[in-house]
């Protein structure tokens, strides 16, 4: 035979072996008084795996609510650091834009003196 044909007798008796299977499970499902306990086992093996999903779906969701609060937490810490770094910037922004119109006013202040004793000398001196 060819390697072809290997191939399919391999994929008849694989089709007969899961077709027996499947004959079989259902045979034990619906045989009268075996089945019966047969489908017993299957419901009390499905609520157990049940019971192991919900178990399973508990600790992945306190895991989520604990990596959640991890990194609420963090954002927090970093939101009051941000912030005043923010306040402790801005104090310093507002300090030197006082400093500096204080020292802007005061030469203006000085100029302005100089300028009216100026004047003043200019008018004692046309009037003599």
């Amino acid at each position: 035979m060819s390697k072809k044909g290997n191939n399919n007798v391999a994929g008849v008796l694989a089709g007969l072996l899961a077709g027996a299977a499947a004959g079989v499970v259902l045979g034990m499902l619906y045989a009268p008084e075996e089945g019966t306990e047969t489908r017993k086992k299957i419901k009390t093996k499905a609520s157990d795996l049940k019971d192991q999903a919900v178990d399973q779906y508990g600790k992945v969701s306190e895991k989520a609510k604990e990596q959640y609060q991890d990194v609420s937490n963090k954002v927090k810490d970093q939101y009051g650091n941000i912030s005043s770094q923010f306040k402790e910037t801005a104090d310093k922004v507002v300090t030197s834009v006082k400093d500096g119109y204080d020292k802007y006013k005061d030469q203006a202040i000085a100029k302005t003196t100089e300028v009216v004793k100026d004047v003043e000398n200019e008018l004692d001196g046309l009037k003599s």
